[in-house]
């Protein structure tokens, strides 16, 4: 639970560096930026997976971290359409916030498995 609240926050921070650092992308403030966080999230859970299936069996799922990050990208441009303080001017941008996502939340999600791993408690045997 605190990995999936920690994941929200740090997409929130990227969308919100996204639109400090591109000028193509303009986010009003963070709770939008953590709004829109969310929303893609579920529109990634739903509609993604949904789109993404009959892309990566195409592709013979060779190229399914490509497939991902452009149907992410296409989750966030329609997170620009449902948001009114949220706006991707462009293609591009979604991408590059897409791979900015990805990036993040990989390290996120790598940090709380080291922790995972360090913390747990277990003991190893040596014969």
């Amino acid at each position: 639970m605190i990995e999936f609240i920690v994941s929200l926050l740090v997409s929130a921070g990227v969308i919100l560096l996204m639109a400090y650092l591109l000028p193509s992308v303009t986010v009003k403030s963070f709770g939008t930026a953590l709004w829109v966080a969310i929303l893609i999230g579920i529109l990634n859970a739903t509609v993604g997976w949904l789109l993404r299936f009959p892309m990566n069996l195409v592709t013979f799922f060779l190229l399914e971290f490509v497939v991902r990050l452009i149907v992410t990208a296409i989750m966030i441009k329609l997170a620009d359409k449902l948001v009114r303080n949220f706006e991707v001017r462009g293609f591009w941008p979604a991408i590059v916030i897409a791979i900015a996502l990805a990036a993040a939340t990989t390290l996120v999600s790598s940090t709380f498995n080291d922790n995972d791993r360090t913390t747990s408690g277990e003991v190893e045997r040596v014969y």
